[in-house]
């Protein structure tokens, strides 16, 4: 079964998200049989490489909110998070374009380490302040969750998997997919945001009752049970 969840690295849901769906999964009875894959999602393709001003005011300016405002929902998020085994440090946070970031994810995902760099991106990013759109930075992040750093710092000198990222955005505009995380079940069965892990354990129970269908075979010999009505106590 496979499982593709679309995602941002600058995304506090989706970090929460990812540790969601990780306790769903360590509980679901068939886990060694999914594959589960990260796709790219940009919230804001348009963002420079380093933006000024802190997550704050960016948060106020955005949903019209004041300061105070936007640090009380912060402290919020960071005390749900903290729930799901996040550090959250908003007032740490360097915001930055994340196109590169997703396509050392998709290195990653060549390499077999895809979910180590998605998580050491997001730890990077909303505990220890790393600049999510620094090249030097992305190379030692990666590097430090399995990557050969060489490697992805040619990757990151040219725009290999620069398609691949986009690729992942239209086929995100082809599901109707406006908000991340976002889970897709065998292409089949879609969820928005970071649900309860009790929610997404039972998307992925029903996947594959759905993808595996109960066959009931009689034997030649006839069909020795009881049924209602059928047999006298």
């Amino acid at each position: 079964m496979k499982v593709e969840i679309w995602s941002d690295v600058v995304c506090p849901w989706c970090a929460v998200g990812k540790h969601r769906f990780e306790k769903a999964l360590a509980r679901f009875a068939h886990r060694d049989e999914v594959e589960v894959s990260y796709h790219s999602f940009e919230l804001d393709p348009s963002a420079p490489r380093e933006q000024q001003g802190d997550i704050h005011d960016h948060l106020a300016a955005k949903y019209g909110m004041s300061r105070a405002e936007a640090e009380a929902k912060h402290r919020q998020m960071t005390a749900m998070a903290a729930e799901d085994g996040w550090d959250f440090q908003f007032d740490r946070a360097r915001r930055g374009n994340t196109f590169d970031a997703h396509r050392l994810l998709h290195l990653a995902a060549e390499r077999g380490v895809q979910d180590a760099v998605k998580e050491r991106l997001f730890r990077g990013y909303f505990t220890e302040g790393e600049p999510i759109a620094d090249h030097a930075t992305l190379v030692r992040l990666g590097a430090e969750a399995g990557l050969d750093a060489d490697e992805a710092r040619e990757v990151l000198a040219c725009d290999r998997y620069a398609d691949a990222v986009r690729a992942d955005e239209r086929q995100a505009q082809a599901y109707g997919i406006t908000g991340v995380p976002f889970f897709v079940v065998d292409r089949k069965y879609g969820v928005s945001g970071a649900q309860p892990p009790d929610a997404l354990l039972q998307v992925l129970d029903t996947a594959w009752a759905d993808a595996h269908p109960l066959q009931v075979l009689t034997p030649a010999g006839g069909d020795e049970a009881c049924a209602d009505g059928s047999c006298s106590i």
